[in-house]
Order: structure tokens, then C-alpha cells, then sequence
């Protein structure tokens, strides 16, 4: 710990303040990393560069250890945290320089369900994997998923239910993007502990995610199908 006080960030060349930052972003060190992220910007190093080689980067990492059990929870939402404060600095310059980013997606738990624990780590993790995340909370209408759809011009959709009394609401809103003919505009992805990969078959949804971790997998993986279709 004391050798990493004595880290001068200005003595470091870009790759080493790069790898510097995915190890600071793994410890949960939201202050390091954003005095991280305003050296390199004040190198001249573009806020797309920092956000790919540094936090994304950073975050893979904390994604693969978190799937292998060698992180929990606690240690990823720390993580989390971190990214978001390198994010506050990066996203206006980002918005600014136009730069790509991996799509935009919307996240919420369906009606009658308030439990937000797992929705908010998946859209932290797809944050933290260059996607642009509007999280609409808790208890959902079909009238709010559709809302959010519209104003944010989303790439995905992701549900989530801790509850076997609200897993059925997930079939209303896709039944109603089909009957609006939406469905095709976006890639559902659903999640929570009692879903299973055939109750996502069956309901007609992209995918289950197991996980935080699957969820980014998912999103990159159906992000990419749809760019090469496209």
C-alpha cells in the first residue's frame, strides 16, 4: 500500500498509467481514478481512449474475477463506484467529441416488483462496458418500458424480477412490443433469480442473464449480431 503512495503518475508512461488505472478501478479507488483520468486528459490522451484502455479495460477484469467467485457484490459495487467517477469526468467529453460508444441500453425491474439490487450492478457493469445506461428504477408499467424506449432511442431493453408473481409481466411487455410492432427495434434482455434460459424461450426475450457479468457478455454479443446483419 505504501508503494503505491509513492506512485508519481506524472513518472509513468501511458501504458503504465493505463494498467495503474484497471488496478485502481479493481480496488474500489474512486479518488485515484480520478486523478488517473485528468492526467491522461491533460496529456492529451482522447476521453475515448482513457474510457476503452483504462475503465473498460479495468472493468473486463473485475467482470471475469467476479464470474470465477474471486470478487462479490460489495467488491464490484465498489468497482462500480469507481468507474462512475471516472465516467463524471469522461461522459461530457465523450458527448462533446462525438466518440462511439457500444450502444445505449434501458434497464428497470417490471411492475410489482421493487428490488433493485442485481438491476443496478447489471447497469453499472454495461456502463462500465462502454454502453450508455438509463436506469428507470423499480416497478415498471409496459407504458413506462416504452417511454424510455422512445426517448432514450434504445439498442437494448433489460427487465429484471426477484419475484415469481411478477416474472409473467415480462410476457406483457414483449407481447406489446410485438402488437405495436416494436419488437424488432430492440434486443430484450431479462434477468433475475427465478428466471430461466426457457422462460426467456418462452417468452420470446433475446436472452436470460445469469448474471451481471452475463449481461455484458449478452449485450456485447447481440450488439454485434446486430451491426453485422445491419
Amino acid at each position: 500500500m505504501d508503494e503505491e503512495k509513492d506512485i508519481v503518475l506524472a513518472e509513468l508512461d501511458n501504458q503504465e498509467l493505463f494498467e495503474l488505472m484497471q488496478d485502481d478501478l479493481y480496488d474500489g479507488y474512486a479518488d485515484e481514478i480520478m486523478e488517473e483520468v485528468h492526467e491522461a486528459l491533460g496529456r492529451g490522451v482522447t476521453p475515448y481512449d482513457i474510457l476503452n484502455q483504462g475503465l473498460v479495460a479495468g472493468m473486463d477484469i473485475v467482470g471475469v474475477d467476479f464470474r470465477d467467485g474471486i470478487l462479490f457484490v460489495p467488491e464490484v459495487l465498489m468497482a462500480a463506484k469507481a468507474m462512475k467517477a471516472g465516467m463524471s469526468i469522461l461522459r461530457p467529453l465523450l458527448v462533446e467529441t462525438g466518440a462511439p460508444k457500444l450502444g445505449t441500453a434501458i434497464i428497470g425491474t417490471v411492475k410489482g416488483d421493487i428490488h433493485d439490487i442485481g438491476q443496478n450492478l447489471v447497469g453499472m457493469m454495461w456502463e462500465g462496458a462502454g454502453l450508455e445506461v438509463h436506469n428507470i428504477g423499480t416497478n415498471n408499467s409496459v407504458e413506462d418500458y416504452l417511454q424510455a424506449m422512445e426517448t432514450y432511442n434504445a439498442d437494448i431493453l433489460g427487465m429484471s424480477a426477484l419475484l415469481t408473481t411478477t416474472m409473467p409481466y415480462m410476457k406483457v411487455v414483449i407481447d406489446t412490443l410485438k402488437e405495436t410492432g416494436k419488437r424488432n427495434d430492440v434486443i430484450v434482455l431479462v434477468g433475475g433469480a427465478p428466471l430461466s434460459s426457457a422462460f426467456a424461450e418462452d417468452i420470446e426475450a433475446d436472452a436470460y442473464c445469469e448474471d451481471a457479468t452475463d449481461a455484458v457478455e449478452a449485450a456485447k454479443k447481440f450488439l454485434a449480431l446486430r451491426r453485422g446483419i445491419s
